[in-house]
């Protein structure tokens, strides 16, 4: 957004007072009322839009500014869509149920907690959504915590650290994929980027937990069923594992993550009419509207009934919404005002970064919403970083390790709310044991000035 020149100037305290508000107003709305994310962005616009023309700024600069910060969300806005359509066609073609498959055939080994963690780490990479992880294989986990009388506190922990770093880590992650595009990273060098600190994370949490588990854990009946049913769909082939390959392989040729995501769903689409035997009309059905899990056990049906174009339009709708606020936030000078402030004030790179991840981690608290903890701070700090001579990925994985990952961490939180609910585990309870969501951002800060620098 940095084209959106300010066309008010007002005093840092009003644009401190005004931008409080307007947070408290969203959080009002989103947290007492549970309203939708998309509702109170828009009166939040609507107040801005007020603001402005109270200001004499013309109707036509601040349609420009919303057109402005809209338009620098198309590229995310495309990737979006060849997500939707990877994931369902992954679906058809049993990529990704091999990968549950996989996943799911390691737990019945002993370190409880551990095998959680990973296994919900494997299946959070290859869904790209941490709640879809939790809602079910999270489920069926917290079930057999429960048979063997293993604690639930530390089972939730491990599985909501598992699916977290799933969802950082995956190429089918719409927060990643946010991340990555909101400060104009190529997808793939951001994944490779936040491995420095993810990584890390993820081996101390997997010894934490590993420390901490059973010494022995009966899973084998509950697995089982879970392997059977997905065996049963008919979708998992020796040919299952080529779109992931592919995938790989236009990775390690350096094409665009557009590209890449999009020849694999091709092929993967390919793959489900010649060796699966989907009609075309399902397949671009599929496409569209995502598929459908018919299994005789629902718990998988809910595990497969992912993807398609529709599955995207809420995320799509709520980029668009908040980068056109974003743009107000610019035109109106209330943003570059205290960016101003804040340039004269962080000159070290680690003050940078500790302020960077503080800031997401308070719009998840205070707003509880990680999209907008990864929007408003991404838009907040580019001109900062770009100044102190730091790297755009520096500022894309700062945003996810305090961004992405505390949201489960906030009561109020969306994801704190539907974590709680689906697990019957509340968020005070596990969140000591959410090591990963915990670490991720005590690392960034700590070491992440090491390879921040251009």
């Amino acid at each position: 957004m940095n084209e959106i020149k300010a066309k008010h100037h007002p005093s840092l305290t009003v644009s401190i007072i005004f931008l409080i508000m307007i947070v408290g107003i969203i959080s009002f709305f989103m947290i007492g009322l549970e309203a939708a994310p998309h509702i109170p962005i828009l009166i939040a616009i609507f107040i801005l839009i007020g603001y402005g023309l109270w200001n004499k700024i013309s109707y036509q600069s601040l349609q420009n500014a919303m057109g402005l910060g809209a338009g620098s969300a198309m590229g995310a806005v495309f990737l979006f869509f060849v997500i939707g359509i990877l994931i369902s066609s992954w679906m058809i073609s049993g990529t990704i149920p091999v990968l549950m498959m996989t996943g799911l055939s390691i737990i019945s080994t002993t370190w409880f907690y551990a095998i959680v963690f990973a296994v919900t780490a494997i299946i959070g990479i290859s869904l790209g959504s941490s709640l879809t992880t939790t809602a079910t294989v999270g489920v069926a986990l917290i079930g057999m915590a429960g048979a063997m009388d293993a604690s639930l506190a530390v089972t939730a922990g491990a599985i909501v650290s598992g699916a977290f770093f799933g969802d950082k880590m995956s190429p089918l992650s719409d927060t990643t994929n946010l991340a990555s595009a909101i400060v104009g990273v190529d997808l793939f060098e951001h994944i490779k980027h936040i491995s420095l600190t993810t990584i890390p994370a993820f081996i101390i949490s997997f010894i934490a937990f590993a420390i901490l588990s059973p010494s022995e854990a009966n899973t084998g009946n509950n697995i089982a069923r879970y392997q059977e049913a997905l065996q049963e769909t008919g979708l998992i082939h020796w040919s299952s594992w080529i779109p992931l390959i592919v995938l790989i392989l236009c990775t390690v040729f350096k094409l665009s993550a557009f590209l890449s995501l999009s020849i694999s769903s091709v092929i993967a689409s390919i793959l489900a009419f010649a060796v699966n035997h989907f009609p075309l009309s399902d397949i671009l059905g599929a496409w569209f509207g995502g598929y459908a899990g018919n299994s005789d056990f629902e718990p998988v049906n809910e595990l497969i009934t992912r993807g398609g174009l529709e599955s995207m339009f809420f995320t799509i709708t709520l980029v668009i919404l908040a980068l056109s606020f974003g743009g107000l936030l610019f035109v109106t000078g209330v943003l570059p005002v205290i960016l101003k402030a804040l340039q004269t004030k962080l000159k070290r790179t680690r003050s940078i970064i500790a302020s960077t991840a503080g800031t997401a981690i308070g719009i998840n608290v205070f707003i509880g919403e990680q999209y907008l903890s990864i929007l408003l701070t991404g838009e907040t700090f580019q001109r900062i970083y770009e100044r102190a001579g730091l790297t755009k990925k520096a500022l894309a994985r700062t945003l996810e390790d305090a961004g992405t990952v505390i949201n489960p961490l906030v009561p109020w939180s969306v994801c704190g709310v539907f974590i709680a609910n689906v697990l019957g585990v509340s968020v005070l309870a596990y969140l000591p044991f959410a090591f990963f969501c915990l670490l991720s951002p005590v690392i960034t800060i700590l070491f992440g000035a090491r390879t921040a620098k251009k």
